[in-house]
């Protein structure tokens, strides 16, 4: 895992001109990752990823722009931290009784600071000798089948974005060809009801076909096309190197301009 100043150096070192730090449940990196990219002349956007959860399937909330000084915000991401802690601590104890016991205090090492989650319980699984990949960490443990699964704290991604639009955030849908996300853009329209104003369509495992699916939904609701490489310092969860996943320059420009958009609403004095 990489320190927030870390991460910024090695996207300077890849050419990237603009970043966007979106930990999980977590903005704890934000403050280092601006001064950094000040002082490197690089811009970074304070972001978020919030877990939303629609009966099995996983689905992921991106926030660009959240002003993640504002209390009530805080209170809500340390709900959601603290939930994954408990829920972290749980599966570590079914992985003991399964005879496949990790040490919590590794795992919260692994975390290095991050919202704990389960792929640093995988990792863990891989350090003792249990499993020999991250893949199979999660085939025979911690997938949503395995014994040693513990469901999270239910939260719709309607709830996730508009927790981003009171931060002042625009939010995004994340990797929707995720095979984890199902069918979730069918449910598109509903979440642009409750504020949704993006949809990754560049992502490392997003297909040809899959991109150009995802274009037709952005044009068809008025959604800002976004993208990324879901870089995660090298290594828990990383495919690709940071920068590598071309995203239209006009993003960024997109972006701010519904930051700015909301920003004047909340701004406007009512009637």
């Amino acid at each position: 895992m990489l320190s927030p100043a870390r991460l910024v150096d090695e996207a300077r070192a890849q050419g990237v001109q603009v970043l966007a730090l979106t930990d999980h449940d977590t903005t704890g990196g934000l403050d280092e990752a601006l001064r950094e990219g000040r002082r490197l002349g690089l811009e970074v956007i304070p972001g978020v990823e919030i877990n939303t959860d629609i009966g099995p399937h996983e689905v992921h909330i991106l926030g660009y722009f959240v002003d993640h000084a504002r209390a009530p915000f805080q209170e809500f991401l340390g709900r959601m931290r603290e939930a994954r802690v408990g829920r972290a601590e749980e599966m570590v104890r079914r992985l003991g009784a399964l005879g496949a016991p990790v040490l919590w205090a590794r795992v919260q090492a692994i975390a290095s600071g991050a919202a704990v989650g389960r792929p640093h319980v995988a990792r863990a699984l891989i350090e003792a000798g249990w499993v020999a990949t991250n893949q199979e960490a999660f085939a025979r443990y911690l997938g949503r089948s395995g014994p040693a699964y513990v469901p999270r704290t239910k939260l719709s991604p309607e709830g996730a974005v508009e927790e981003v639009r009171r931060a002042g955030g625009v939010a995004v849908l994340a990797h929707p060809g995720w095979p984890q996300s199902g069918p979730i853009i069918e449910r598109v329209p509903q979440l642009v009801e409750h504020g949704l104003a993006g949809i990754e369509a560049y992502y490392p495992d997003h297909t040809t076909d899959m991109v150009a699916a995802y274009l037709d939904v952005a044009h068809r609701y008025g959604l800002v096309v976004t993208g990324g490489t879901d870089y995660h310092g090298g290594g828990i969860g990383t495919r690709v190197p940071i920068g590598s996943v071309p995203v239209p320059p006009e993003t960024v420009l997109e972006l701010r301009a519904r930051w700015e958009r909301a920003r004047s609403l909340d701004d406007a004095p009512q009637r």
